[in-house]
């Protein structure tokens, strides 16, 4: 009898994976508290520094292995892990624990995990407050180390060809090394669609599941396994009609995807000949190659609060220009999006903790251009670093979370303050650089007029846009169901913004997961949309849709909608216009 598990799709177009399971039953040890004597601080702190060099060398035994023609720079995930063990805020810690309360390295280190994981959880972003997972994944690997466990680089596992790998958690290394030998799909307990460990699946285009508690409880080894990385289900011991029907969808996927990958070298025209845009949303630098594989005409949203993140001190202005212009560089000539940080009390890093007390409701506290104009200091270091990179390829600039057009007064300001002093001190910048809002609270789609009578362009981020006017927290289960694009408020201030902003001739796309949909593609174009951005992997399918469509006959059939979008069920709209 088929027994269903529904997790977390991490994928954002079909994927899916057939294949026997390699059940990981290593589980989540906890550390117990040991006391130490005074003469002893000293050998544990050494034991503790061994095991964080240990660990240190297993990431680099694993990033050697990754292999050149992998299609994005992988090893910047592992990177990543490797400057967590360099920290300050995690080992410096760690050996302050021991050495104060006189215990035993796992309990430190323990203890500090769930100090800074507690820090991560009280996070409103969340893409932010997924990085708690790197501060797992790098306790777990010191933690092997200081128990003496093998880890998974030396562990003598089976040939993985083909198999379905069941665990916990699995880390970026592992996840790497894992799908090197073969892995066809991977299972969790934990994580989420936005973990690094997510992002790195969706790279290789390995169907994932996450989020499915006590999995590895429920599964045997070997058992055949089926993985639907869209939805997050996972099916086990299929009968014979359940496993035909899976072979035949694995099949019609696998011709689909070789289907859009003829897409890339075609020009993004609609039938009747309207050139739309189609940019990709970054959120590491990584992610370039594959926008540039699956033909983004630029970046529209690169996120910077990475930046900030996992550090005890503020990013540099050079640390930043650095960053852009590493972007650039590897964009050879697209251009690029740079959103300004969304910090704020919720999301600070540790030197930044003045910046102001906890809030109640972060998402409605001091964020984003709120705290950047509060604390100049903090942001002019990214202004001029943004002003700079402008010199050595095509950027604009976007402020998030802006509701008034005092805020955008006083950033325009504030740059003409930095362009004259760049002026004075002979450093290089474009002084048309394109300066934009992201249209992301109501307050904005009412006001986007006169925002855009400011501004060079618009962006809708729909993920806040529908938060915010629905008053629902899309990452609360007992709430999240409500969470509705197409609620008649929601498309009704989509089209304000766009219409706002074709009627003072300024460019307006839409950044948020709606732009990536393609069941909301040929709704999008009928309200004049014409700039996309979203996950490099979703681009081919809304290209697909793109190229069969007809803008004029799509806005002519939006505006009937409209006109009964009280009427309509919004299911029902969605399917009128997507049908034929």
């Amino acid at each position: 009898m088929t027994t269903a598990f529904h997790g977390i799709g991490v994928s954002t177009r079909p994927s899916v994976a057939l294949g026997p399971a390699f059940v990981d039953g290593r589980g989540h040890r906890g550390a117990s508290p040991t006391l130490i004597t005074a003469d002893q601080v000293v050998a544990e702190i050494d034991r503790l520094d061994q095991a964080v060099v240990a660990a240190r060398q297993a990431l680099r035994a694993v990033r050697d292995q990754i292999p050149r023609h992998t299609p994005i720079n992988i090893a910047d995930f592992i990177d990543t892990h490797l400057l967590m063990l360099e920290d300050a805020a995690l080992v410096g810690e760690v050996r302050r624990i021991v050495a104060d309360q006189l215990c035993n390295a796992e309990w430190a280190l323990q203890v500090q995990r769930d100090s800074l994981v507690r820090v991560f959880d009280e996070m409103d972003d969340p893409y932010l407050r997924t990085r708690r997972d790197d501060v797992e994944h790098v306790v777990q690997q010191i933690q092997t180390f200081l128990r003496g466990d093998t880890p998974p680089s030396e562990r003598s596992l089976q040939d993985l060809d083909g198999r379905v790998v069941v665990a916990r958690d699995l880390t970026p290394a592992e996840a790497i090394l894992l799908r090197h030998r073969g892995a066809v799909a991977f299972v969790t307990e934990l994580g989420g669609p936005m973990s690094h460990t997510a992002i790195l699946a969706r790279s290789l285009g390995v169907p994932a599941a996450m989020g499915i508690h006590n999995i590895t409880h429920y599964l045997r080894q070997d058992e055949l396994l089926l993985v639907d990385g869209e939805t997050g289900t996972v099916l086990a011991d299929a009968d014979a009609r359940t496993l035909a029907y899976f072979r035949r969808r694995l099949r019609a996927i696998e011709a689909r995807q070789l289907r859009l990958r003829r897409l890339v070298g075609r020009p993004s025209l609609t039938r009747d000949g309207v050139e739309i845009s189609l940019l990709a949303n970054l959120e590491l630098p990584e992610d370039v190659e594959l926008a540039k594989a699956n033909a983004a005409s630029g970046v529209g949203l690169y996120r910077t609060e990475f930046l900030y993140m996992n550090r005890q001190d503020l990013p540099n202005e050079e640390e930043h220009l650095a960053n852009y212009a590493e972007i650039l560089q590897g964009l050879d000539g697209l251009p690029v999006t740079i959103r300004t940080l969304d910090l704020g009390v919720d999301k600070r890093v540790d030197s930044a903790s003045d910046l102001g007390a906890g809030v109640s409701n972060p998402a409605l506290g001091l964020r984003a251009i709120r705290l950047c104009l509060k604390e100049p200091d903090l942001f002019r270091p990214q202004l001029r670093a943004i002003l700079r990179a402008s010199a050595l390829g095509p950027v604009r600039l976007m402020l998030p979370l802006v509701s008034t057009v005092q805020e955008v007064d006083t950033v325009l300001s504030l740059i003409e303050q930095i362009k004259r002093q760049l002026e004075r001190e002979g450093v290089a910048y474009d002084p048309a650089l394109p300066v934009g809002a992201m249209i992301e609270v109501p307050a904005a789609a009412l006001a986007a007029r006169a925002l855009a009578r400011r501004l060079d362009f618009l962006s809708i981020g729909t993920n806040d846009l529908i938060q915010y006017t629905l008053a629902i927290d899309r990452l609360d289960e007992s709430v999240n169901h409500l969470f509705d694009p197409t609620h008649p408020a929601i498309l009704r201030l989509i089209r304000m913004t766009i219409e706002a902003a074709r009627a003072l001739n300024r460019p307006v796309s839409m950044c948020g997961e709606m732009a990536g949909d393609p069941r909301f593609t040929r709704l999008l174009l009928g309200v004049g949309l014409r700039e996309f951005s979203m996950q490099p992997g979703a681009l081919l399918d809304v290209k697909e849709v793109v190229l069969q469509a007809d803008t004029l006959e799509l806005k002519r059939r939006s505006a009937q909608l409209f006109a009964r979008l009280d009427e309509m069920d919004p299911g029902a709209l969605i399917d009128a216009l997507n049908a034929a």
